[in-house]
């Protein structure tokens, strides 16, 4: 398998930042990437990447373009504005999604996409902003095996757990279902915490301790830990947009005939905690919901 020759990145934020430059830096190959922010811009030239003018120049210059964006809003926007990358796709060229959205748009961005002879591959990024860091993120690919082939070098610039999930939309089913679980054990972490402590337990050791049995996680250890501090970081994934992926599962689990009650549970949660202005902070915030 071999790199492309040249690559594009489109939305330079808190995830797609670290992503592509982790990107430029293991692949060698050059990158040409643009965001809607010229500080984000400005950001990743410094590391190397060749500033874009805009979307369509993005496409115009790569033979592979990347695209990490809030939501499904931000994709179809992208993907088929007047200067969107479906305008300006060619023949041969490859479109990865790595937006956490819906099965629905990238299914669409795919069709369109083939009309002009492009491929596709939705491939959204769990772990955070830590792993996007270190260039330790899981990722969920949906994809045929031809296209994946030809991605995989540069998806293991920026993860280390490629999973293929099958078809085009199947990356973003098990993404949706990843945040779900998660979302859900954040909640019930706040729950043991809340009971644990007022009960007696030190709310410095009730995480800690719980690691050591059999309800050990990689959930509980990274966000049990803020819960613990009570530091809940405003650079990491924040509750709105937990909120955002939490309604594409609720959403997905509907129309599939699955009455996801505790999923629900947690989007009551969530609206909670951003009612009462903690929608920016992370996740497991929502501890404070149970706090006196």
């Amino acid at each position: 398998m071999t790199v492309p020759a040249t690559l594009g990145f489109i939305g330079l934020g808190v995830m797609g930042g670290r992503m592509c430059r982790n990107l430029m830096r293991k692949s060698g190959k050059p990158i040409v990437g643009f965001d809607i922010d010229p500080i984000r811009v400005a950001e990743c030239a410094e590391a190397g990447v060749h500033p874009a003018t805009g979307i369509a120049d993005v496409v115009t210059r790569a033979d592979v373009v990347f695209m990490c964006l809030p939501g499904e809003p931000q994709v179809r926007d992208v993907c088929f504005g007047s200067e969107g990358l479906v305008a300006h796709a060619r023949t041969g060229q490859i479109i990865v999604d790595m937006t956490t959205a819906t099965p629905d748009i990238d299914r669409e961005v795919a069709a369109a996409l083939a009309k002009k002879g492009a491929d596709f591959a939705d491939a959204p990024v769990a772990r955070g902003v830590p792993a996007a860091q270190s260039g330790t993120l899981a990722i969920t690919v949906g994809a045929t095996e031809a296209v994946l082939d030809r991605i995989e070098p540069c998806l293991r610039c920026m993860g280390t757990e490629i999973s293929h999930c099958g078809a085009i939309g199947t990356g973003q089913v098990m993404k949706l279902m990843n945040n779900m679980l998660v979302f859900q054990t954040v909640s019930a972490l706040a729950e043991a915490m809340a009971i644990a402590t007022r009960a007696g337990a030190d709310r410095a050791r009730v995480f800690e301790i719980l690691s050591r049995g059999s309800a050990d996680s990689y959930v509980l250890r990274k966000h049990g830990t803020h819960m613990a501090n009570g530091d809940y970081p405003d650079d990491q994934f924040p509750t709105s947009y937990s909120l955002k992926d939490l309604r594409y599962a609720l959403d997905l689990a509907e129309r599939s005939g699955v009455d996801a009650k505790g999923a629900k549970l947690v989007e009551e949660r969530f609206v909670e905690a951003i009612e009462r202005g903690f929608g920016h902070l992370y996740s497991p915030v929502i501890y404070r919901l149970f706090e006196k």
